[in-house]
């Protein structure tokens, strides 16, 4: 089950996510499976090697994000969508300072996060941070502000495997299995 459970999830996953964007135009997925995936796909690439290669393809992209910011009712989910998903991707991410965070002083309870931003003081926060809390085996999280004096940052791993770390609920992320908690058979 420990083998063919992940295999079996990810064959399911990639089959769903085929199948739904297949699905968009039934017509054609009918006559030939898969090709409005890949033609979404090529499409896609196709679009981002523009928008990133050509002056032309640049200005293009360009005005599209001025002008979807600026109208009413789509920029309230343009604008988070696209600062969510360049969190993630591209030349902006954001989660690349990994810090752990005391969130408990009695017990002393550390947590693993992303530092988001280095100062509050615009929202008269002297002296605290913005730290962006990811949940186990989610996409979700928190954002906590505390003061600077309760973050350290994360000291022999990436960004990538804090991260990695933080969402597999600890079990993953660090180069070797050794220190991970093994129960007795």
């Amino acid at each position: 089950m420990v083998i063919i459970g992940p295999i079996g999830l990810t064959i399911f996953v990639i089959w769903y996510i085929i199948s739904a964007i297949d699905n968009i135009i039934p017509s054609i997925a009918r006559e030939i499976p898969g090709l409005v995936f890949i033609s979404t796909i090529l499409v896609t690439a196709i679009l981002g090697y523009l928008g990133n290669k050509f002056v032309v393809g640049k200005f293009f992209f360009d005005t599209m994000d001025t002008l979807l910011e600026r109208i009413p009712g789509v920029k309230h989910i343009y604008t988070p969508t696209k600062d969510v998903m360049s969190s993630f991707v591209g030349d902006k991410k954001k989660f690349n300072d990994p810090v752990w965070v005391k969130t408990n002083q009695e017990p002393e309870i550390w947590r693993i996060g992303f530092l988001t931003q280095k100062e509050m003081a615009d929202v008269d926060k002297h002296n605290y941070v913005a730290v962006y809390l990811p949940h186990s085996y989610a996409i979700s999280g928190w954002v906590i502000v505390t003061e600077e004096k309760n973050i350290k940052p994360v000291v022999g791993m990436t960004a990538a495997s804090a991260m990695k770390f933080a969402v597999s609920g600890g079990v993953a992320g660090f180069h070797s299995d050794e220190n991970i908690f093994k129960a007795p058979e």
